[in-house]
């Protein structure tokens, strides 16, 4: 990576899912066609939830976050897409781009092939793969050896779970597992430790695709604390930890993040850290601030 800048890159892909993969990706949106998001699928709550526990299926709610967040014109098709209904009927609370996308999957498109109908509608270059087309739950097992099933549970747990699982064990999306072959770049974070980030790791062939990567790895720390309180006890070591205990490979290089993070124990990799909130909502990272870290952290590479 010798000298290079993110606008040298060819392949830049993010990992992760809602929020914070969605700001990383709106961050770097004028990367266009070369920046891929490899996004989490075992989301079991809110419209997402009700939507998989009636008519099944992979979890629409963070790809849908993502597109949402890297909308760059608005239009009555974006409107559409975000559109949230309220009241208390039958459709309260569900949200339309996830309803859209589910009705591609009965019509029986590709979930791959609907999300890029969707971007296409939404004029959105970033590509967006998901972690998995089949449906997939997120499994942890707790202190006392106790199955804890799906996302929201798992972010309800006191204590870090004794291990994570996918259940059923799924095949990774062919693209995504391609996207990370041919990477110079691989962003992992921010977002829900647990439930956003590690999903996408424990797809085997994902994980492989990762130990084989030469690409140059950056960790995005979160800038709040975790809603998730056994996710909040663990500092950017431990995290690291169990990530690459996932990867099966030391590969992250460097890490970005906040001012107050606890950098202690990082002494053998590159740190960037510098302050990255939005002015707006101070756990959310900048997007010029969050650009020009990741600048920081590929020249320190060099």
């Amino acid at each position: 990576m010798r000298n290079r800048t993110l606008a040298d890159l060819d392949r830049v892909v993010a990992l992760g899912g809602g929020h914070g993969l969605g700001r990383v990706m709106s961050a770097l949106s004028p990367l266009g066609s070369r920046l891929t998001g490899i996004v989490t699928t075992t989301d079991n709550g809110g419209s997402t939830g009700r939507i998989r526990r009636s008519e099944g299926g992979i979890a629409w709610g963070d790809m849908r976050n993502c597109l949402n967040q890297l909308i760059a014109e608005p239009s009555v098709a974006s409107a559409m897409f975000e559109y949230r209904f309220a009241g208390n009927g039958e459709l309260a609370g569900h949200n339309l781009g996830n309803l859209m996308l589910k009705s591609l999957d009965h019509l029986s498109v590709r979930p791959l092939e609907a999300i890029n109908l969707i971007r296409n509608l939404l004029k959105v270059d970033a590509f967006l793969i998901p972690m998995s087309e089949q449906p997939v739950d997120l499994v942890a097992v707790d202190a006392e050896g106790h199955l804890v099933y799906g996302e929201t549970e798992i972010d309800q747990m006191s204590q870090r779970p004794q291990e994570l699982r996918l259940s059923p064990v799924v095949s990774a999306t062919r693209e995504a597992v391609e996207a990370i072959a041919e990477a110079d770049l691989i962003l992992i974070g921010p977002g829900s430790f647990y439930t956003s980030l590690m999903p996408v790791l424990l797809v085997p062939e994902l994980a492989q695709a990762l130990r084989r990567s030469p690409a140059t790895m950056v960790f995005i720390g979160n800038l709040g604390k975790e809603l998730s309180p056994a996710a909040a006890q663990l500092t950017v070591a431990d995290k690291l930890e169990i990530m690459e205990k996932a990867i099966g490979k030391r590969v992250i290089d460097a890490l970005v993040v906040g001012p107050v993070s606890d950098t202690s124990l990082l002494s053998d990799r590159v740190v960037v850290q510098e302050p990255l909130e939005a002015n707006d909502i101070r756990y959310r990272h900048d997007r010029q601030l969050l650009r020009n870290a990741l600048e920081h952290a590929i020249q320190a590479m060099n």
